[in-house]
C-alpha cells in the first residue's frame, strides 16, 4: 500500500481498534487489516494507543515497529515525545481524536493500535476528564516524594473508597491525579470505563486479540530475554544521555526500570530479566481485563484473517 485510495462510493469513514494484551499479534493484524481494507476500496492509516510507543527512541523495549516494516502505510503518534515529557491520558485523547478526524477528511478509515488500555478508552467511548491544577499537582507530587505512596492512598481511600479499589496503591501518579481531582472539588472517572459508554465515533469497530494464557506467558517471557539480546542496555544508556531518569512517565515503562536498575548497579542481568517478566505477565493480566469489558469486541486470536474481519463488517 503507497497512500489513500478513494474509499468505496457511499462509504464514510470507520474508526476500527486493535486492541489486547501485549504479544498477542496486535501490530501485525493491523498492517493486515489497513491492506485489507484497501484492497476493498478503504483507505486506511494506524494511530497508535500504546503509551510507551510515543517516546522517541523507546524501540527495542516497546516491541516498535520500525518504519521499514510499516508496508506504506501513514502511522501516527509514533515518537512524538521526549522522554523527559509526561504522557497524559488527556493530552493524548486530544491528540488521537486530532489524528482520526484528518484522517478521516483524507477519507481513510483510522485504526487504532495498542494495548494501552486507559488510553484506548480515552479516543472509543465519551470520556471527558476532569480538570487540572499544577499547584495542587505539585504540592501533592512534593508529599509523595516526602512521604511515599501509602500516605496518599490511605487518604484516598478514606475520601473517595470505589476510586482507591481500582488504583494500584504502588502508583503513585495515579494516586496524586485522583487527590487533585477531589481537592478541585470534582468526582473523579474512577480510573475506570463509565458504568455504560458510548462510542465517540458511532461507526466502530473493535477487534480483541487474544491467547491461550500459557502460550501468551511463554511468548512474552521470550520476548522479555529478546529485548536484552537485542540491545536494550545499549538503548537504554543512550537514552539516559535523553534524560530518561528525570522523566516521569518513561522511566518507569516495564523493562526500562529494571535496564536502568541493572546499569546502576542494583540488579543483576538475570535479577533485571525476571522482574521485567514478571510485572510484564502481571501487566498483561490486567490488559486482558480491561478489554474483556468492552461488550462490543470481536474477539479473535493471532493471525486472524483480516480479509474476512474486513468482509464482515463491510
Amino acid at each position: 500500500m503507497t497512500g489513500p485510495a478513494t474509499p468505496a462510493a457511499g462509504a464514510e469513514p470507520r474508526v476500527w481498534a486493535v486492541v489486547g494484551a501485549t504479544g498477542t499479534g496486535k501490530t501485525a493484524l493491523s498492517l493486515e487489516l489497513a491492506e485489507a481494507l484497501a484492497a476493498r476500496g478503504r483507505a486506511a492509516e494506524i494511530v497508535n494507543a500504546d503509551a510507551m510507543q510515543l517516546y522517541r527512541g523507546m524501540d527495542i523495549g516497546t516491541a516498535k515497529l520500525p518504519v521499514d516494516e510499516r508496508r506504506g502505510i501513514p502511522h501516527h503518534l509514533f515518537d512524538v515525545l521526549d522522554v523527559t515529557a509526561e504522557a497524559a491520558v488527556a493530552w493524548y485523547q486530544d491528540a488521537a481524536r486530532d489524528a482520526v478526524r484528518g484522517i478521516h477528511h483524507r477519507g481513510a478509515d483510522a485504526i487504532l493500535v495498542g494495548g494501552s488500555g486507559l488510553y484506548v478508552s480515552s479516543v472509543l467511548f465519551d470520556f471527558r476528564f476532569p480538570p487540572r491544577d499544577e499547584a495542587v499537582r505539585a504540592r501533592l507530587e512534593a508529599e509523595l516524594d516526602e512521604h511515599g505512596p501509602g500516605a496518599l492512598y490511605a487518604r484516598l481511600r478514606e475520601a473517595d473508597p470505589a476510586t482507591a479499589e481500582k488504583v494500584d496503591p504502588r502508583n503513585g501518579r495515579r494516586i496524586v491525579r485522583a487527590l487533585e481531582v477531589l481537592e478541585l472539588g470534582e468526582r473523579t472517572h474512577g480510573a475506570a470505563l463509565p458504568a455504560a459508554p458510548v462510542l465517540w465515533h458511532p461507526d466502530t469497530r473493535i477487534v480483541a486479540v487474544g491467547a491461550p494464557r500459557d502460550e501468551l506467558v511463554a511468548r512474552l517471557d521470550a520476548r522479555v530475554e529478546g529485548m536484552w539480546r537485542d540491545g536494550l542496555l545499549d538503548e537504554v544508556r543512550r537514552l539516559k544521555g535523553d534524560g530518561l531518569e528525570t522523566g516521569v512517565t518513561a522511566r518507569r515503562a516495564i523493562g526500562y526500570a529494571q535496564a536502568l536498575a541493572q546499569l546502576a548497579g542494583d540488579l543483576t542481568e538475570p535479577e533485571a530479566i525476571a522482574e521485567t517478566q514478571a510485572l510484564t505477565r502481571r501487566y498483561a493480566r490486567r490488559q486482558v481485563s480491561w478489554f474483556r469489558r468492552y461488550e462490543d469486541a470481536r474477539w479473535v486470536t493471532a493471525g486472524a484473517d483480516a480479509g474476512a474481519l474486513a468482509d464482515s463488517w463491510t
